[in-house]
């Protein structure tokens, strides 16, 4: 009985861990005999260069997209790079007052401003509510799209008011 205890004591960390039972096993690759972790680690290493390398495309494309988005709305497209300045930037191109930055900074209010933010700059380019789902989540997609696109500006105006010759005027 006492053998049986100190053998399941013994292999414990070795039968529950798949990771100790690779790094004592031995690999043949090409004719060599190397222990398997290197070729996990390799492996390994070449499945985060891959991940690496597609996240960078996929940020690049977002920086490049809100860039030229910038530049449609008439602001310098590098402003899209600058921490903070951004935010700012873009709260000018959607005509929402500057304070809002400050709720930017507040956990979970900020997610709401971002959404509330992200419509409104549809709004701006005369987009709609499925526009705005994919800025949320397809940035990497619909911001080249709304910056290479055909899509206007046409300013922070959700509500057409009527000015000119026909608009009602104010007596006293």
């Amino acid at each position: 009985m006492q053998n049986i205890a100190s053998y399941l004591l013994s292999n414990a960390f070795s039968a529950f861990s798949p990771i100790m039972n690779t790094a004592s096993a031995i690999c043949s690759v090409n004719g060599q005999q190397i222990p398997c972790d290197d070729q996990l680690s390799g492996a390994l290493g070449i499945g985060m260069g891959v991940f690496f390398l597609i996240m960078l495309v996929l940020v690049v494309l977002i920086i490049v997209g809100t860039w030229k988005v910038y530049k449609k709305a008439g602001e310098p497209g590098w402003a899209c790079i600058i921490p903070i300045y951004n935010i700012i930037v873009l709260l000018q191109i959607v005509k929402k007052p500057i304070w809002w930055i400050v709720l930017f900074f507040i956990p979970i209010v900020n997610v709401i401003m971002s959404i509330v933010v992200m419509h409104n700059l549809s709004k701006s380019f005369g987009k709609d509510v499925g526009y705005t789902l994919g800025l949320i989540f397809l940035p990497f997609i619909f911001y080249p799209i709304l910056g290479f696109g055909s899509a206007q500006y046409v300013g922070g105006m959700t509500a057409s008011t009527p000015t000119g010759a026909g608009a009602p005027t104010q007596t006293m």
